[in-house]
């Protein structure tokens, strides 16, 4: 892989979690609003967004594996952070929705 693509990866990493982030939140916006079945679609929209973020950053982990030697980047920290965040804040956001559904809005 050439340096100029594995730039591009944190890149990857942003752009798909900060979409599926961006789902997530809309998501728990329409369970409170009381619209259950947007939040459920938002939600599993968001999810194919964060995989293709994940991938991108296991491509990293396995080039490192076999290896390969990566130049640690603040940019590819940053890509880490947001990946992690968004993972957080699903989590969350689907216990708020089940708490929505449960006690209502």
């Amino acid at each position: 892989m050439t340096e100029e693509s594995l730039e591009m990866i944190p890149f990857q990493i942003i752009s798909n979690v900060g979409s599926a982030k961006s789902l997530v939140m809309e998501a728990l916006y329409a369970a409170k609003n009381g619209d259950f079945d947007q939040a459920e679609e938002k939600l599993q929209e968001s999810q194919s967004f964060f995989v293709e973020g994940h991938k991108a950053h296991a491509s990293l982990i396995q080039k490192e594996a076999a290896g390969e030697e990566l130049r640690f980047s603040l940019f590819l920290m940053h890509a880490e952070d947001q990946l992690m965040n968004t993972e957080t804040i699903k989590e969350l956001v689907k216990e708020m929705i089940e708490m929505y559904k449960r006690f209502g809005s």
